[in-house]
């Protein structure tokens, strides 16, 4: 009986190495608009991915799975390619025929089938397995709306890649800005009508929170 080849480690696959570094470098380098919760935030996620590489995990093995939304990744990924974030944009394109896209939640609200979906990268359910934090994509059709939800216990940011969206109507952000969520904070996402967005995004939370945790929506009931 013939030996089973091993595993392979995230160093083994260089095009998901790449791409946690992109994710490290983003969370480096964008500004943090002078918020100190912001740049704390951004330094914990960079900390995180940076304990990640080191520790090399062994990749799981997750089939790839798509969304009628998918149809749009390809137009989002070439307008990431001429934005500030092309080479993120870049080292997707070496990944995307590989990603799992779901909805996260059994029952999909109205709207949103084919307007929604996200590929966790790294975390609990991801091919690059981490307990401290998740990394992932979100991607939006042209028109989307994201129902209000909150996210109890977990810290939540989003990075624009391609696209725009605005949250909560607050403001517009495009590719290039980010979006910082604290724990229980209620916010929605609109999308520009005219092309998709694609967003990249990280939960910083306590491994028991984060485990089995996917990005379902709902708004906590008044007790």
């Amino acid at each position: 009986m013939e030996d089973q080849a091993p595993q392979p480690r995230v160093s083994d696959r260089p095009d998901w190495l790449y791409l946690l570094r992109e994710f490290y470098e983003m969370y480096r380098f964008l500004p943090a608009g002078g918020s100190k919760t912001i740049r704390a935030h951004q330094r914990v996620v960079r900390e995180a991915i940076a304990r990640l590489m080191r520790t090399d995990p062994v990749m799981r093995s997750v089939p790839p799975a798509q969304l009628p939304v998918t149809a749009h990744l390809r137009r989002a990924l070439d307008e990431g390619r001429s934005g500030v974030l092309a080479p993120v944009a870049r080292t997707l394109d070496a990944v995307d025929h590989a990603l799992h896209w779901e909805y996260g939640y059994d029952k999909v609200p109205k709207g949103l089938a084919r307007a929604y979906g996200y590929a966790e990268i790294a975390g609990p359910n991801g091919p690059i397995p981490s307990t401290e934090v998740i990394l992932g994509l979100v991607l939006f059709a042209p028109g989307c709306t994201y129902p209000a939800h909150a996210h109890q216990g977990i810290h939540e940011s989003y990075i624009c890649l391609s696209g725009s969206v605005s949250e909560n109507d607050y403001g517009v952000y495009a590719p290039g800005s980010s979006i910082y969520n604290p724990p229980g904070h209620t916010h929605r996402i609109t999308v520009s009508d005219l092309e998709p967005a694609l967003l990249a995004y990280a939960w910083i939370a306590e491994p028991e929170v984060l485990a089995g945790n996917k990005m379902v929506l709902g708004v906590p009931r008044p007790k």
